[in-house]
């Protein structure tokens, strides 16, 4: 009897402790959402149209795990979107019309990209400017130099580097391992190591960091050279699954990938947040995508849906803040 009711006991406990897991209302929604979609399409659950989920949604979430970390410090990033084309446009460049080789590039597009992560957090610690005003400003700058290298005009990539944005292993497309890959480092990073752990200080109080000895500038920077390689890379998943590099390619996934961060759970006033919970907004937001294509409604619907969910998760956010508060 004693074991029987130790056993119930334990049980009881594991369950108090989910309910209590972070994430648990989010992986919730995307579970009920996904429950939904399987009574109402047949071909929700089939295997081609997971991995279009899946592959559609990777590089919001790859995006999202470093707009996440941006967010946590108490920052924002609305220059990704345009990064992100900016690198794809110099990766065709590159690969197309100078033939260097695909692992040069490659590293050539991940240190450009940490490059403008760098000045972004540069101009934000050292000369004072606001992220917002600071991200938009390099936006534009993006924005402009993906114009003025291209005339507007498209560029093909015709190179090994289009497999890592349209090739598979296996049935399992690759964008697809890697957004798996880029999330359990990300997780990693920000549970295990004390550079990760030190976002969660600076974004809680900047001051009180400093005073214990974290250097808050070092950190910020680090984050947005960390935001800057992600859209490096994303840039090149995105070109290599068009098989080519759009000058306006990359518009409005910044606010995809706030979206995700946000629904994800992480605090817009910093301090708070995890990858995990990012990943699962990001699958959420990639469901719901797929589920008005399937059941044929406007994508006009799908735009208001999304908003909707944003203002829910503020709301949320606001709302838990106000308790902690008092």
């Amino acid at each position: 009897m004693d074991t029987i009711g130790e056993n119930a006991k334990a049980r009881v406990l594991n369950i108090r402790r989910l309910f209590k897991f972070k994430e648990f209302g989010i992986l919730m929604a995307l579970v009920v959402l996904c429950i939904a979609m399987m009574i109402a399409s047949p071909y929700f659950l089939t295997t081609g149209n997971i991995f279009n989920v899946l592959r559609q949604f990777s590089i919001y979430a790859i995006l999202a795990v470093g707009q996440a970390m941006i967010i946590i410090i108490g920052g924002l990033d609305l220059s990704v979107g345009t990064v992100m084309g900016l690198m794809g446009v110099l990766c065709a460049l590159f690969s197309t019309t100078l033939g260097l080789s695909p692992f040069l590039v490659f590293f050539m597009i991940m240190i450009c990209g940490s490059v403008f992560g760098a000045v972004n957090g540069l101009l934000i610690t050292k000369i004072g400017v606001n992220p917002f005003i600071t991200t938009l400003g390099m936006q534009y700058i993006a924005r402009a130099i993906s114009l003025l290298i291209t005339g507007g005009i498209p560029i093909w990539l015709e190179t090994g580097l289009a497999d890592i944005g349209g090739g598979y292993l296996g049935p399992i497309p690759i964008p697809v391992l890697i957004m798996a890959g880029i999330a359990l480092i990300g997780i990693v990073f920000t549970t295990k190591t004390v550079a990760g752990r030190n976002l969660y200080a600076v974004g809680s109080n900047a001051q009180a960091a400093n005073l214990s000895g974290i250097r808050t500038d070092r950190v910020k920077i680090m984050a947005y050279m960390i935001m800057g390689i992600l859209a490096g890379l994303s840039g090149i998943i995105l070109t290599g699954t068009l098989k080519t590099a759009e000058p306006t390619a990359g518009l409005g996934y910044e606010m995809q990938a706030i979206a995700a961060v946000i629904i994800g759970g992480t605090s817009l006033s910093g301090g708070e947040g995890s990858i995990l919970g990012v990943v699962i907004g990001a699958a959420l937001m990639g469901v719901l995508r797929n589920s008005f294509v399937l059941l044929h409604l406007s994508s006009y619907w799908q735009v208001l849906s999304v908003g909707v969910v944003i203002i829910l998760a503020v709301s949320m956010d606001s709302l838990k803040s106000k308790k902690r508060n008092r």
